[in-house]
């Protein structure tokens, strides 16, 4: 989830000072040497439980067989893929999360939120998508968490020491209290259910030392019956979520010929801000494969920010003018994330289906997470759900010929 820009800004120049004048980091290292980096695996799962971004293509053969034949092979006859079928992405967007919540909690309400074949998420995202996964069961929980807890119930400012010789300003125990309990071993059993039937959930993580995404199919991990498969997911969720030089990074075990290493992985949401599938994964062809057509499948990309821009006069100071660039490069990198899935889906005969916060939702935060605002912001999106909500049906701006 995202602080506030002024703050991710401020420490992101901070962390660029004290790299150039601290003695050294306070957490010792066993990273996997960078030659080896592709090679690295989690121990303990038995085929595909992830896929490296960057290395999409390298990897394409294996995701097929591996991952998406066993997919298509569970699908056939599991009723899964029977009338409609829908894809749901969740981007991130900090506090802003609890527009894409209340946009589920208020379709639940309706009475036509669709069982999803396949859900996505990001940042916070990350956190949503496994609520959003598990379907109207969880949605108090999802309520729960977007109108309820505030910064304090989530973080705790670290000391100057502490940020300083640390791996980031603040602790994060509390948030990983709030996974834990929101995604405990009932709703890991519950997910990995799902994978029998051919449902699958991704969470995205940055792979930090190689500037990678990491797409984590967690549905597989959680069906994997490996006694570590609940921590192992608490731990991408967190990544997920986890602001460079704002929270620590996460260190997820991993091995390379049998030698032990560990990867540091961030938030998702510095590679992407919203994700649906590889656009060198031709998802209509290998669906054709098994007799499934993928015209008039639809997609639902939920991306938790306005797109319109706030003119501001920026002040000249060195926080101001970071904070500003910071946030216009989130809002163009995620306006390009959406094109992105746009070309992919229309390619495979999806229909694209698009909600945003709308502009005239001009409310203002007070802190990293506030909760009344969150509370608006989760309204705004259930009330719009329950009228209906209206799709956008391609990005902004996009004019076909």
């Amino acid at each position: 989830m995202r602080i506030a820009h002024r703050t991710v800004a401020g420490l992101a120049v901070l962390a660029t000072g004290l790299s150039l004048t601290a003695c050294g980091p306070g957490y010792k290292r066993n990273p996997v040497p960078l030659d080896r980096a592709a090679d690295a695996a989690v121990p303990g799962y038995d085929g595909f439980i992830r896929v490296t971004g960057n290395n999409w293509e390298g990897k394409l053969s294996d995701f097929d067989t591996d991952h998406f034949q066993t997919n298509l092979e569970q699908l056939q006859g599991s009723g899964v893929l029977d009338g409609d079928v829908s894809l749901l992405t969740i981007s991130g967007g900090g506090q802003n999360g609890a527009f894409g919540a209340g946009l589920l909690y208020g379709w639940t309400e309706r009475g036509d939120r669709p069982e999803f074949w396949y859900v996505s998420g990001i940042s916070t995202g990350a956190l949503t998508a496994p609520l959003a996964f598990l379907g109207p069961e969880y949605d108090e929980t999802l309520k729960t968490v977007y109108t309820t807890l505030s910064t304090s119930d989530l973080i705790k400012p670290r000391g100057l020491i502490r940020t300083i010789t640390g791996d980031g300003a603040v602790s994060v125990d509390k948030l990983k209290e709030q996974i834990a309990k929101n995604i405990d071993e009932e709703a890991v059993r519950k997910i990995g259910e799902e994978w029998h039937r051919g449902r699958r959930l991704f969470i995205g993580t940055t792979n930090l030392d190689v500037m990678e995404i990491v797409y984590w199919d967690i549905t597989r991990i959680a069906a994997s019956g490996n006694p570590g498969a609940t921590e192992l997911i608490h731990q991408i969720m967190l990544a997920s979520a986890s602001i460079p030089a704002a929270f620590p990074p996460v260190y997820i075990d991993v091995e390379v010929d049998g030698e032990a290493y560990e990867e540091m992985h961030v938030d998702g949401g510095t590679a992407t801000q919203v994700f649906a599938y590889p656009g060198s994964y031709d998802l209509d062809a290998v669906a054709s494969d098994y007799g499934f057509d993928t015209s008039g499948w639809n997609i639902y990309v939920v991306r938790n920010a306005r797109l319109a821009t706030t003119p501001q006069l920026v002040e000249p100071s060195t926080l101001s003018i970071a904070a500003r660039s910071i946030a216009s490069l989130i809002r163009s990198q995620g306006i390009g994330d959406l094109y992105q899935i746009y070309l992919i889906t229309e390619r495979d005969g999806l229909d694209f289906n698009l909600a945003i916060i709308p502009d005239d939702f001009t409310e203002k935060a007070d802190e990293a997470f506030d909760t009344e605002f969150m509370v608006k912001l989760f309204e705004r999106g259930r009330t719009m759900a329950l009228e209906g909500y209206p799709w956008k049906k391609e990005p902004p701006t996009f004019v076909e010929d």
